[in-house]
């Protein structure tokens, strides 16, 4: 019961972990023109899932997790998270949103924060959201299912979050959308997570770096 509990408060948007500032691409997406009725945000959503949580986001985190005593093989994690995310403002985002969740659990003492905010601040790592996630989780006492529910619920609440926000969609429809996503999430995380860290959303990925050089912007990506 604890776990599911712990699972449920960092999932949940009242955490601050400064991801409210991030659509992921879902604004460039919008700017480009694309028709983003529920269905068809749904279907986004649900791609971003399956080809970059699954396969990126949740791999690294469980990694991260179970190697959280060990920071400099967090480290190397880390790093290749650096290395494989294409997008520069996916990078930055994944940076900026490592360093709001890490900033709030040395705050609120979670065991191995301040050690890694350490090595984050001294440029020995980049801080990306999945290799944070799994020190701090780890030391909050998430296990490996808790974390990758909460992960995956983020990442989907998340677009849905931008959405509204950006009228896209109204606030009710949008709970339809991510009730109907809550099944693919399930999925995902009780699936083998891969071996690598990959991704592959090259229609997020170009919209958030045409996103990049817009003047009048909503969210940072």
């Amino acid at each position: 019961m604890i776990g599911q509990l712990l699972a449920i408060w960092q999932a949940d948007a009242a955490f601050p972990s400064g991801g409210f500032a991030f659509s992921n691409g879902l604004e460039g997406l919008a700017a480009g023109g694309a028709a983003l009725d529920p269905d068809a945000l749904r279907r986004v959503i649900e791609g971003a899932l399956r080809r970059r949580w699954s396969t990126a986001d949740r791999p690294a985190l469980l990694r991260a997790l179970a190697r959280a005593d060990d920071l400099d093989a967090v480290v190397e994690i880390d790093r290749e998270i650096e290395a494989t995310t294409l997008a520069e403002p996916f990078r930055s985002g994944s940076r900026k949103n490592g360093a709001g969740l890490l900033a709030a659990h040395v705050r609120i003492g979670t065991p191995g924060a301040r050690e890694w905010q350490a090595r984050v601040r001294s440029g020995a790592a980049h801080g990306h959201l999945a290799a944070t996630q799994g020190i701090v989780w780890r030391g909050a006492g998430l296990d490996a299912q808790g974390a990758s529910l909460a992960s995956g619920y983020m990442a989907a609440s998340g677009f849905v979050t931008a959405a509204i926000r950006l009228g896209i969609i109204g606030a009710v429809a949008a709970q339809s959308v991510l009730r109907d996503l809550l099944g693919v999430v399930a999925e995902l995380a009780a699936a083998p997570p891969p071996a690598r860290i990959e991704s592959f959303s090259p229609r997020l990925d170009v919209a958030a770096i045409r996103h990049a050089r817009g003047e009048l912007r909503l969210f940072a990506n």
